[in-house]
This record gives C-alpha cells, structure tokens and sequence, in this order.
C-alpha cells in the first residue's frame, strides 16, 4: 500500500503528522497520510468542482502554482 512513490513532506509538518496520527489512533504517518488524501479527494469529487475550479482552489493554498 505505502511502497510507491515518495513525496517529500518538510520536516516541521512531518512532526506534527506524527504527532496527530499518534494522537487520531493511527498506526503510522503514512496511514494518516493516506487517510488525509483520500477524504480531501472524496471532497472534490463530490463538490462536483471542474479540473480549472480544482486548480484554482489548489493554487489559492499554496499547493501548485
């Protein structure tokens, strides 16, 4: 499940990944992780946003540019 890609995650935001899946009951970061991204994915689907919505939203956080 967690041995593909890698995506990088600086370090101040990896302590607090640990911190909060440790404190949620998760068995590790990635499964935080994943978690995290499925249900941010699950949002947007259901939002029934376009691909240019999406990425408009995406860039306003600072995620893509």
């Amino acid at each position: 499940m967690f041995g593909g890609p890698k995506v990088k995650i600086d370090k101040d935001l990896l302590e607090k990944i640990k911190k909060y899946a440790g404190i949620a009951g998760y068995s590790s970061p990635e499964e935080f992780i994943h978690h995290a991204l499925e249900k941010e994915i699950s949002q947007l689907e259901e939002a029934g946003e376009s691909e240019e919505d999406i990425k408009k939203k995406l860039r306003g956080l600072g995620y893509i540019s």
